[in-house]
């Protein structure tokens, strides 16, 4: 279903009309311009490819004026924001599907390339799904990554927070596949679902959200509507 691309810009609170204290994550999400569309004629499904941010670009080579240092758009990126009559190349490409919409007959909306989509799609009530990164923790053990309980921290005992026995000697003589061991931790994209909409602010380009949502703050949220 259709989305928007955003960033998280933290949580706060709201009271419902009950009275009722509910936390919510503010994403802001301001107009994603609509930079490719395609058809399920021509690749067997029904999307459009939505932008997010600007990216620079390197200057003209003149006199006193010099490139700007860091990451800078490509020619590819740059010519293909052009078809879309975009200034500027976007931070952000995303992908969303038109037609998975449950049902036996979902109705596809139509878009076109310069169309702009706003967080007025959303309404309030309304359920959603947030994917986002979750914030990256770096090698991690197994109490921190897996919640392992660890070994007693008295009566001599040495491994407190080490896993144990990861497998049996002789049969199967290895370590099982999945086998939950330490690694690196977070840094994955992580999808919420069944989000409820508390309040959309259209001046503002904000959506508020209940509960949480994985990433940490500035992070890139993609919300879609649920059905």
């Amino acid at each position: 279903m259709i989305g928007v691309i955003g960033r998280k810009l933290g949580m706060t609170q709201l009271f419902n009309e009950q009275g009722q204290q509910v936390p919510c994550t503010v994403v802001e999400a301001p107009p994603n311009p609509v930079t490719r569309v395609t058809t399920k004629e021509a690749a067997g499904y029904a999307s459009v490819e939505l932008g997010y941010g600007a990216q620079r670009v390197a200057r003209a080579n003149g006199k006193g004026e010099k490139t700007p240092k860091g990451r800078r758009a490509n020619k590819a990126e740059v010519g293909h924001a052009k078809k879309a009559g975009l200034e500027a190349p976007p931070e952000v490409l995303r992908s969303f599907r038109l037609d998975d919409a449950p049902g036996k007959n979902p109705e596809i909306p139509s878009y076109t390339v310069g169309d702009t989509v706003t967080v007025g799609i959303f309404a309030a009530g309304e359920r959603v799904k947030v994917t986002g990164t979750s914030k990256g923790r770096g090698f991690q053990g197994v109490v921190k990554r897996h919640g392992f309980g660890g070994g007693p921290n008295t009566h001599g005992n040495t491994k407190h927070r080490k896993p144990g026995s990861i497998g049996a000697g002789t049969n199967p003589s290895r370590v099982i596949k999945g086998k939950k061991m330490p690694g690196h931790y977070g840094a994955a994209q992580h999808t919420e679902i069944g989000l409820r909409v508390e309040k959309v602010d259209a001046e503002r380009n904000l959506i508020y959200l209940r509960g949480s949502v994985a990433g940490p703050i500035n992070g890139i949220v993609l919300v879609r509507k649920q059905g």
